[in-house]
């Protein structure tokens, strides 16, 4: 295996043990021993490649990220290839962000955890901050790609609209974490029909898209 491709290799083994170690117990529960024993690796490579919990957790964030942008590229293209609306695609994909089931609410106890890691670190705030506002950017692209298909009114405003839709998915994806076993918001089809009602209020023609 190439020196690059092992590097990487490395420091993914390693940054999925802490991910799995934030998700059973939060940051406190990353240390470097734990995540050495629960990686199968040494105390020295783990601080050869993450000098401090702070370089681990940004690299868990962007494990977690990386794989829930995997599976929302993976909604668009069997979206595109079945000729789904916009509308739908986008529900698919925004329920992506939601902890629904073990692995999406693992990836929301790290993103969760890196945004109080944020509060007192601006490099890390920054970082969050952006994520965040790619998420808006990515959901105003697909309104302003529903106006062009007849899907979304043409005075919609994708800034708008798509700040509205992010803050919805963010708060409902807050409450079910918070307590799901207790929410009026149960963590099932209950919580999709509110974000599809949502969409439905910005997306409400028709896709003209595929003729």
């Amino acid at each position: 295996m190439p020196r690059t491709a092992d590097h990487d290799a490395r420091r993914s083994q390693i940054s999925r043990a802490v991910c799995t170690l934030i998700a059973e117990g939060g940051m406190r529960a990353v240390t470097v021993a734990r995540v050495a024993e629960r990686g199968g690796v040494s105390v020295g490579l783990v601080q050869h490649y993450f000098p401090t919990k702070d370089d681990m957790l940004l690299r868990a964030f962007h494990e977690a990220g990386s794989r829930i942008r995997a599976r929302v590229g993976e909604h668009i293209r069997a979206g595109s290839a079945h000729r789904r609306p916009i509308s739908a695609i986008l529900l698919d994909a925004v329920c992506e962000l939601l902890p629904l089931d073990e692995e999406r609410r693992a990836e929301f106890r790290v993103a969760r955890t890196f945004s109080a890691r944020s509060l007192d670190n601006p490099a890390l705030a920054d970082i969050d901050a952006e994520t965040a506002e790619g998420v808006r950017r990515d959901i105003a692209q697909a309104v302003h790609n529903g106006k062009e298909c007849g899907e979304v009114d043409p005075g919609a405003d994708p800034a708008v609209t798509s700040l509205r839709l992010a803050a919805v998915t963010e708060g409902l994806a807050a409450r079910l974490y918070r307590a799901p076993e207790h929410s009026v918001v149960p963590a099932d089809d209950t919580a999709t029909e509110i974000l599809r009602a949502e969409i439905a209020a910005v997306f409400t023609g028709h896709c003209r898209q595929y003729g």
